[in-house]
């Protein structure tokens, strides 16, 4: 069931909401239990056992990591746990694609398995690992309530793509957390935030992306256009779909950490990664490349540290070597920005934007490529080699045609249009129109989402 969707906006969300605020506060999480459980039901009905029996086995190893903490016994069942965790995730994302490489290099014939990836294992795998060695390493108390804990893993907002939200973040809300009129009010402006940064921004511009892909002679502006619509379309549905997650979490009284923060106004590639999917860039850092050491080490472990998290990352998003391949390019960029380039990025803020800007686009290229060779195809392209056209009648109209929505798209990916609004809510005779402005802004959602038939989440599959 997806977020901006009717029956999620006008049947689900708004049941959930009166039987939530009717439910005395004992009463609150089971009821946020039993929806979050049937909305993933509803969307995955086949392997909610897979989910259920991550709750329970997580939920008891971590009472008795506690009891076993700084033993001997509590690293061989950390070491247990983590192999029944990523076991799963391996099983279900990784082995045909494993196959299929040994079927390639050794000419053999091993058939593949028929399975089909459980939604949002890699959110709720990474979660339920995270409290896990959290626990082991006492830096939190294990739940003592199935219920509060299941509640955690299960919760829709953030279940099936984010963001990573830690257990430390949550615990005391599990518990006791705080319903007010602000912060409902504050959930609805960042709902609806989110779901016309999907509905309005990404939708639109994966149909731009099916009409460029569409044309009869790629031009070498089309391809341009092509890797900067796609950039746009996959920040746009994936911190549309966080911010509508953090906005829900504060409907029910869960603050989640921010997930992006304007990522593509970055000045390197290491302010990209401190800005783009930050729960996940903050899970990979302390939970993989503090432990191998980080960059407190002689420099070739540092160099091999930075490699295993980047291809770590790559992989955790999706078992197809153009996702390696997008993990190591970036390992390599940061690996040369940090011994190289550093003091000059940092002097020339204008060059720097532009180096980034430019290499976050090669690297979506690659991360949305369909194979190395239309990978490299691609890439090629950008830089005037195929013997393209640099541009065409065709390739004209549909930038005419989409030229507004792309505009405003780069204008909303930077903070222009939030500081406008702030200005605007600092006139207290102005306050009135935001209400307005909301509701006109779900609206036009709504009558979208009646109208369209493009409205995929491209994050379902990770």
């Amino acid at each position: 069931m997806l977020f901006s969707s009717i029956t999620f906006l006008y049947y689900f969300l708004p049941i959930l909401l009166l039987v939530y605020f009717i439910t005395p506060s004992k009463g609150k999480n089971i009821v946020l239990l039993a929806f979050s459980l049937f909305f993933y039901f509803y969307g995955e009905p086949t392997y909610i056992w897979i989910l259920i029996l991550s709750v329970v086995f997580n939920y008891y190893t971590g009472k008795l990591l506690e009891k076993m903490i700084h033993t001997k016994k509590a690293t061989w069942l950390l070491i247990f746990a983590l192999i029944i965790n990523f076991g799963l995730l391996f099983y279900f994302k990784y082995t045909n694609f494993m196959i299929r490489n040994l079927n390639h290099i050794f000419s053999s014939n091993i058939p593949l398995i028929h399975v089909i990836m459980p939604i949002g294992i890699s959110f709720f795998t990474f979660q339920t690992v995270g409290y896990i060695i959290d626990v082991y390493k006492g830096k939190v108390a294990a739940s003592k309530n199935l219920l509060s804990f299941a509640t955690y893993v299960t919760l829709f907002p953030q279940l099936v793509a984010g963001p990573i939200v830690r257990y430390q973040t949550v615990e005391k809300e599990l518990s006791s957390r705080n319903h007010s009129y602000e912060n409902f009010s504050k959930g609805v402006s960042r709902f609806i935030i989110g779901l016309s940064k999907k509905v309005l921004l990404a939708n639109l511009l994966g149909e731009f992306c099916k009409r460029l892909i569409g044309l009869s002679a790629p031009t070498i502006l089309s391809t341009w256009l092509h890797a900067i619509a796609t950039t746009l379309q996959i920040y746009f549905d994936f911190s549309g779909y966080s911010d509508m997650a953090i906005g829900l979490g504060l409907f029910f009284g869960f603050h989640f950490l921010e997930n992006f923060n304007y990522p593509l106004i970055a000045s390197s590639i290491t302010d990209f990664w401190r800005r783009w999917h930050i729960s996940l860039s903050s899970w990979l850092k302390d939970y993989i490349y503090i432990p191998l050491g980080g960059s407190r080490v002689i420099k070739w472990k540092w160099v091999r540290n930075i490699i295993i998290v980047w291809f770590c990352t790559g992989f955790w998003h999706g078992a197809e070597w153009n996702f390696i391949l997008w993990g190591l390019y970036f390992a390599v960029l940061l690996l040369i920005e940090k011994i190289f380039l550093k003091s000059f990025l940092e002097h020339h803020k204008v060059i720097s934007h532009i180096y980034t800007i430019l290499l976050v686009l090669i690297s979506f290229v690659i991360f949305n490529g369909d194979g190395m060779n239309m990978i490299g195809n691609e890439i090629a392209h950008l830089f005037g080699f195929g013997n393209l056209e640099l541009y065409n009648h065709e390739t004209l109209y549909y930038m005419r045609s989409y030229g507004v929505l792309l505009i405003l798209a780069i204008l909303a990916a930077t903070p222009i249009f939030t500081h406008f609004v702030q200005k605007i809510k600092e006139n207290k005779w102005m306050i009135w129109l935001e209400p307005i402005y909301y509701v006109i802004l779900l609206l036009v959602c709504t009558a979208f989402l009646i109208d369209a038939s493009f409205n995929p989440f491209l994050y379902f599959r990770f």
